[in-house]
């Protein structure tokens, strides 16, 4: 995952959350880790050769060409007008970014395998590596751009699990496409995730909804003494 810079910690030093919005980034929390035990296990890719073919798959490539087009959308029509506004839009830019980092890791990984043994598919490994380096690079170059925005504009507790929370799901659901894990899925798996997508998205709402109330803890404990 990405960690933020350093120096954005003193931008926002001074927020809070109230009870609910704490008790929001809890739940999201929690319902990604029962989403992440309960996601698909990723098939075994040991070669080159098989990660190619899946990159290739039809499938996944339609995936691919939803995501490109989201985010074309998302960076040049939605964000300069509604970016400041809703944090959706820039965690939903990052997020998407987010999931090239599947494949793009794994590619580079086997392809650097094939290079350093001096395989006969060397070459080809070598392009691969260098134009999955590409797209990993320019990824993350977009997504700390965007991060840096959203957290000029929102609170950083609510884009952190926010952002936590959607990367997550979005990573998983590339893995799941990619690795084709859809099919090994039984029904202990599906109403673990449901559970956990369903615990996700209650922890959002709270954090969204309830993030203007300011109240705490100790405000609901003297409201409770003065009506008895």
């Amino acid at each position: 995952m990405l960690m933020f810079p350093k120096s954005l910690s003193l931008v926002t030093s001074s927020e809070k959350l109230n009870i609910l919005g704490k008790l929001g980034c809890l739940l999201s929390c929690a319902g990604s880790v029962v989403l992440i035990i309960h996601s698909p296990k990723s098939e075994s890719v040991t070669t080159q050769a098989e990660l190619e073919e899946k990159l290739t798959n039809p499938v996944f490539v339609g995936y691919l060409c939803i995501v490109l087009l989201m985010l074309l959308l998302l960076i040049f029509w939605i964000a300069p007008a509604h970016g400041p506004t809703n944090i959706m839009v820039y965690i939903s830019i990052c997020s998407l970014l987010g999931s090239f980092t599947v494949p793009s890791t794994k590619g580079i990984g086997l392809a650097a395998q094939d290079i350093l043994h001096n395989n006969p598919s060397s070459q080809r490994a070598l392009c691969l590596c260098l134009v999955l380096l590409a797209v990993l690079g320019c990824s993350i170059i977009v997504q700390f751009r965007y991060i840096n925005k959203a957290l000029e504009c929102f609170d950083s507790s609510v884009f952190g699990a926010i952002y936590y929370v959607v990367f997550t799901t979005l990573v998983l659901l590339a893995s799941a496409i990619l690795f084709r894990e859809w099919s090994n899925v039984g029904l202990v798996d599906f109403l673990g995730m449901a559970c956990g997508f369903t615990t996700v998205s209650v922890g959002i709402v709270l954090i969204q909804v309830f993030k203007e109330f300011n109240f705490n803890l100790g405000e609901m404990n003297k409201s409770n003494m003065k009506t008895d």
